[in-house]
């Protein structure tokens, strides 16, 4: 059975303001000193999944840098183009319903675009595990991460009995928890973060969306006439906006009752936020982790980026400073989760030209 990648590609990335924007976004960013994220993404997967069966989702909006800093090998047909954002479940079945129109059945492994992972031989070895599982299961399957600290900004899995070696049932999603909670979860061992990652068969997944998503299905498989054809855009256009915007966590994996979990241990981060780019990048003997011109003179545990402007400090701690051509970003790293808030406020004084 063939395997197709599937990266969605389609957010905002707003904690990650003011470097990333609606037309610049996280995943087009360049944050580890060797390519755009996507990019980095892409060629993960490369030794499994040609580029050839590497299926983009992203935004209308974002259309023209995507297919700018692309991989040259990734053919603009297998761009899909969301009019407008409707959450992962449409996102994952609008790309399903191209693959069942394409190649009728086939594997279909889904990533987000943004995450990184240090140990790809590591990774590249699990996500074969789940495909071969894929293969010979109805099986809904993810990858969970082992926990090495209590996280309050992920999503946790609670595994269940052993199926198979290295697989266990799902029990249960859970969201974001308290640090009590956190902590708990790391102590009992049979919790993992929830990756964001997902391993189906094309038929599968259609599916339990046909199954718990019942009015979706429908849409999707209206819009199905057109995938591939002149109508298409049009189409889309029409179509795409009345579909329920709904997550695939929410709207089939909380729900299913054949749900699966392979745990990876790869040094996996989802770089969600400023705070996250300690795992890229290594700290100094202060603790700072500086990128770009910097003085900085009893200043610790501090996030200094700045490409084209010196930033000078005096006895600062646990802060992060962000500054780009048309603004500054400064707060504590204990509230590195709330930047999404200045762009919700951006949004709110109509502040477009930051956004």
């Amino acid at each position: 059975m063939k395997k197709y990648g599937v990266i969605m590609a389609g957010g905002g990335g707003a904690r990650f303001w003011p470097l990333s924007r609606k037309v610049s976004p996280k995943q087009i960013l360049n944050l580890s000193g060797k390519d755009v994220m996507i990019n980095e993404t892409i060629n993960r997967i490369n030794p499994i999944i040609p580029y050839s069966q590497t299926i983009i989702v992203t935004n209308k909006l974002q259309e023209k840098i995507i297919k700018e800093v692309i991989v040259k090998d990734l053919s603009h047909k297998n761009i899909l183009l969301e009019p407008i954002g409707r959450n992962t479940a449409p996102c994952i079945g609008y790309a399903a319903m191209l693959l069942r129109k394409r190649v009728k059945d086939a594997v279909m492994c889904v990533f987000p675009s943004d995450h990184y992972i240090k140990k790809e031989d590591e990774f590249l070895k699990i996500l074969d595990k789940a495909i071969k599982l894929a293969e010979k299961t109805d099986s809904l399957i993810t990858i969970g991460i082992k926990p090495t600290f209590p996280c309050t900004g992920y999503g946790y899995i609670h595994m269940g009995s052993e199926k198979e070696k290295n697989v266990y049932e799902v029990k249960e999603f859970v969201e974001k928890p308290n640090l009590q909670k956190a902590e708990e979860y790391l102590a009992s061992g049979n919790y993992l973060w929830n990756s964001g990652m997902f391993i189906w068969k094309v038929s599968t997944i259609l599916d339990n969306i046909k199954r718990f998503l019942p009015k979706l299905y429908d849409s999707l498989l209206e819009l199905e006439r057109y995938i591939d054809t002149e109508e298409e855009p049009q189409m889309l256009e029409l179509i795409y906006p009345k579909l329920q915007s709904i997550s695939i966590d929410y709207g089939i994996m909380e729900r299913s009752d054949n749900v699966l979990v392979i745990p990876g241990d790869f040094s996996w981060n989802d770089v969600g936020s400023w705070d996250s780019l300690g795992s890229i990048y290594e700290a100094d003997e202060n603790d700072n982790i500086i990128i770009g011109e910097s003085i900085n003179i009893d200043t610790t545990n501090t996030l200094i980026y700045s490409k084209d402007h010196l930033i000078a400090s005096i006895g600062l701690d646990n802060l992060i400073i962000v500054h780009t051509p048309d603004a500054t970003l400064v707060c504590s790293k204990d509230r590195a989760q709330e930047v999404k808030k200045i762009v919700d406020e951006l949004e709110k004084r109509n502040k477009n030209e930051l956004l």
